[in-house]
């Protein structure tokens, strides 16, 4: 049966363009309309906060008023006295949103960072990372309550020694000291095996816990020098970046030695699988501890680009860890920010 001559005009390819076209005018519809509603939302808490100072009217006014606009408004839904209440603290908290980072939030969103953080600026922070990052809200509520803007790019390093200023700076922001591992369930050490293994079995909350950027290569990836063989724990390449960057695991307390064995591995795949286009290898060697004086002393000497930091488990306080979403709910919302990932074509993500 012979192809229709709308198939042979490339009708396939018409449809792909038509539904391309369909979907970006519906994102950027959402994003207009979200603009326009949070920005709604911040002048009814501006006039709601304003007339109390004013007047100095109580909250029973935020009641009354809300009941006055749902009987004006019946088909409109967010006129609730509780999330006019949030109205209120977000101009509060933002006393301008023109060219702010949360003007471009969901509300949902918002609401997470007014009720989690009290700090102007950690506030803001968050709100930059999630818009930077795409976040969902319970990614966002995850990081806040692993006190991301505090372990964000402090693990010990040599990196301002062995890379160019502006670059050592960008690599340096892609660690984490300690690292989170809460979502591994474990409650005491294990073998670095055993550790390995949870890591892929749940790398998609790995890879967001290392950040965004990451794509994973392999594991236990071999390199074969001299005849010998060597195994690399874990390989991932940077597409933010372009950089392969090496990660392995020990479970007990860091030493200087462990410092050396990373090294080794740099060495090697910045020499069998680095291109011209692609920046230094980094090393990062997680350990159960790491006394920041030894490290200092152990990296002082190595010029290939490492960082040495810690990992934790189950030390969150019950009441903390009760607030984190579900595992179901973070692994949909991971794989929807990987999903939306720009993969350069010349990185290779499979083993050898």
């Amino acid at each position: 049966m012979t192809a229709s001559p709308v198939e042979r005009d490339g009708y396939v390819a018409l449809l792909a363009q038509a539904k391309t076209a369909v979907r970006d005018a519906q994102l950027r519809a959402h994003l207009a309309v979200n603009h326009e509603l949070i920005g709604l939302y911040w002048q009814l808490g501006r006039l709601i906060l304003d007339r109390q100072h004013a007047e100095g009217w109580g909250t029973k006014v935020i009641e009354r008023l809300s009941a006055d606009l749902r009987a004006e408004f019946p088909d409109m839904t967010g006129l609730s006295r509780s999330n006019l209440q949030y109205m209120r603290a977000f101009a509060e908290a933002w006393p301008e949103i023109v060219q702010q980072a949360v003007g471009q939030l969901p509300w949902g969103h918002i609401t997470v960072l007014i009720d989690k953080l009290e700090d102007a600026d950690v506030r803001e922070w968050y709100a930059s990372q999630a818009v930077d990052n795409g976040w969902s809200r319970n990614v966002l509520l995850n990081q806040i309550m692993s006190k991301l803007h505090e372990r964000l790019g402090a693990a010990p390093s040599n990196f301002a020694r062995t890379l160019p200023a502006g670059e050592s700076e960008l690599v340096q922001q892609m660690t984490k000291d300690p690292y989170n591992l809460e979502f591994l369930g474990f409650r005491a050490g294990v073998a670095e095996r055993k550790l390995e293994s949870a890591l892929v079995a749940h790398l998609q909350r790995f890879l967001l816990e290392l950040g965004a950027g990451f794509a994973f290569v392999g594991r236990q990836y071999r390199l074969e020098v001299g005849g010998e063989e060597f195994f690399a724990d874990l390989l991932f390449y940077h597409l933010r970046l372009r950089r392969y960057v090496v990660i392995e695991l020990k479970t007990g307390p860091f030493k200087p030695e462990y410092a050396g064995q990373l090294n080794f591995y740099v060495n090697v795949i910045d020499d069998i699988l680095r291109t011209p286009n692609d920046g230094l290898t980094v090393g990062i060697l997680l350990c159960a501890t790491h006394n920041e004086r030894v490290v200092r002393y152990a990296l002082h000497s190595i010029d290939t680009p490492m960082a040495v930091a810690g990992y934790r488990y189950r030390d969150l306080p019950d009441d903390v860890r009760a607030a984190l979403p579900e595992d179901d709910a973070l692994e949909a919302t991971v794989r929807s920010a990987l999903d939306d990932l720009e993969h350069p074509t010349d990185p290779p993500v499979t083993q050898r």
